[in-house]
């Protein structure tokens, strides 16, 4: 049987994995940032097991996000650290089609991780928190010739009515409110997708 701590490295690792984190900065995006022109940000407000007023933006925040592995939406991952110095990274998967943007409510699974340590807080499904409205503008593409990757910044306001909870349910943590701007890269394929 493996232990809490093992299994939420575990889902910690599954999660960025899903979201095509490596570590590293996303090609065509400067290292430390999430979006050209200082246009990425998070704000979002923690209570409970973290009591945090983020209000990351600029090169104080990374981000990254696509299309989510199942074809059930799109998955953004925004990291960067809370007013104590703690490393955060929130990973919002939004059911919406990659490119559509709308304004009718939209079913969110928010996963927060507390990095370089085992605590993960998870929805557990996408019955706690909404996307109120949400625009997704194309970037201009980069690459190289003949393999560039459609670009989007991803514009989403939304709350959660019920808080995301470790695994073993002992810890509780509240996100009132969120207001992301975060890049994502689709490929030809996300975007003609129709489910």
């Amino acid at each position: 049987m493996m232990r809490a701590g093992s299994l939420g490295a575990a889902l910690a690792t599954v999660a960025l994995i899903a979201c095509g984190h490596s570590g590293a900065a996303t090609s065509g995006q400067a290292a430390g940032g999430c979006l050209p022109g200082e246009r990425g940000f998070l704000q979002a407000s923690l209570r409970g097991a973290i009591q945090a007023e983020l209000a990351w933006h600029g090169e104080t925040v990374d981000c990254e996000g696509g299309a989510r592995p199942d074809g059930s939406g799109i998955r953004l991952s925004v990291a960067g650290k809370a007013p104590g110095g703690q490393p955060l990274r929130l990973v919002f998967g939004i059911a919406v089609r990659p490119g559509e943007s709308t304004s009718r409510p939209l079913p969110t699974n928010l996963t927060v991780i507390v990095e370089n340590q085992n605590r993960v807080f998870s929805t557990l499904g996408d019955s706690r928190c909404t996307v109120e409205s949400l625009v997704q503008q194309p970037l201009p593409a980069t690459g190289t010739a003949g393999k560039s990757v459609p670009a989007y910044r991803i514009a989403a306001r939304g709350f959660c009515v019920a808080p995301a909870t470790t695994l073993d349910g002992a810890e509780r943590l509240y996100v009132d409110r969120f207001d992301i701007a975060a890049l994502a890269r689709f490929t030809k394929e996300d975007l003609e997708h129709v489910p």
